[in-house]
């Protein structure tokens, strides 16, 4: 009971400070969302358009294709997959109780990948009819599919007699990662320019494809994902002390363990599939929130959300301008801005045993 109150105390102490952090975040999302919507290559302005509906006047046709084809799904998706990202980061790292952990330890993004890559390489040896009742949607599917695959057959090889092996689990993952990697490598070897050329913009990642049937399909996935990894905070909490002391304090630690594979499942794969491998979300996200608000899982979850999503938003207009009229991939960004933070942060932090 002595650990338990002396774990709890900094918990409480640093509560007030995550709900203005949320407060924060939430202001923080809205305001990179406005200038999302308002910055392009385009010449469309924002503040034209809403200035045209106050006083009763009509969108043109290139007003409604900028802002409401284009730029307000992109925000949509961006949301979503910076929120599925960073929540599944801060999920995998309480998961395993490892600073280091994110969604690729469950073999999501290997499995996402080798499935993109499987269907860029090998899509035109399928019947003509097939491929054209699929359309664009073959490498969002495919992706989809690979990831699930890898995590269905990564819970089967740990979990033995009902119960899930966190280290099993890590050390099957790697190796999964590897073979997905290897077998990837031979698609590639095999494609040719224009596939290489496919295969290098899905793995840096990005959202210039984003519309609303992305949205709608991808979206339910996560938001739902999304809300029932919020419900898992509790039992994070306690796992931190321990699967035994969590045992204790009335956590189901198997369901627990399947809860936090499954939505994180559901988000990354949705989010890798429909934006393409974007690093460093996951991973530098739940670290900074975690130095600044402390590592109460029930604020952290939702404070990375917020975060997750304003971060990629911000990385996406920065992709936009950055060499407008032509666009970077936002996993290019991402990793220039994310990299240097956590060397920061372990450079800062080295010295502690807890990150």
């Amino acid at each position: 009971m002595a650990a338990d109150t002396a774990l709890a105390a900094p918990i409480a102490d640093r509560r007030p400070r995550a709900r203005r952090a949320t407060v924060g975040l939430a202001v923080f999302l809205a305001a990179v969302s406005v200038a999302s919507l308002a910055i392009g290559a385009s010449g469309t302005s924002l503040w034209g358009a809403l200035s045209t509906l106050a006083t009763g006047g009509e969108l043109s046709q290139m007003e409604r294709v900028v802002l409401w084809d284009i730029r307000l799904p992109r925000l949509a998706l961006g949301i979503l997959v910076g929120a599925a990202l960073a929540v599944s980061g801060a999920v995998m790292q309480g998961l395993f109780r490892n600073p280091l952990a994110d969604p690729g330890l469950v073999g999501v993004s290997a499995g996402a990948g080798l499935g993109a890559i499987t269907a860029i390489v090998l899509g035109g040896l399928l019947p003509a009819a097939m491929v054209a009742s699929v359309g664009n949607w073959s490498v969002p599917v495919a992706a989809f599919l690979g990831g699930w695959a890898s995590v269905i057959l990564l819970y089967r090889v740990s979990t033995r007699r009902g119960r899930t092996s966190v280290a099993t689990m890590l050390l099957a993952g790697i190796a999964l990662g590897a073979l997905a990697g290897a077998v990837s490598g031979i698609l590639v070897y095999m494609a040719d320019d224009r596939q290489l050329r496919d295969l290098t913009f899905w793995g840096l990642g990005s959202l210039a494809g984003a519309n609303w049937a992305k949205v709608w399909v991808a979206g339910p996935m996560i938001l739902a994902a999304v809300g029932a990894s919020l419900l898992l905070g509790r039992g994070l909490n306690g796992l931190a002390m321990g699967e035994a002391t969590a045992h204790h304090l009335g956590i189901d630690v198997q369901r627990l363990k399947n809860g936090a594979i499954l939505t994180v499942a559901a988000a990354t794969g949705a989010a890798v599939a429909v934006s393409g491998g974007i690093g460093f979300v996951g991973i530098v996200v739940p670290h900074l929130l975690r130095l600044a608000t402390g590592p109460d899982h029930t604020h952290l979850l939702l404070n990375c959300a917020l975060l997750g999503a304003a971060l990629l938003l911000l990385a996406d207009v920065i992709a936009r301008v950055i060499i407008a009229p032509a666009e970077l991939p936002i996993g290019i960004v991402t990793a220039v801005l994310g990299a240097p933070v956590f060397l920061w942060i372990l450079l800062r932090r080295r010295g502690m045993v807890d990150l």
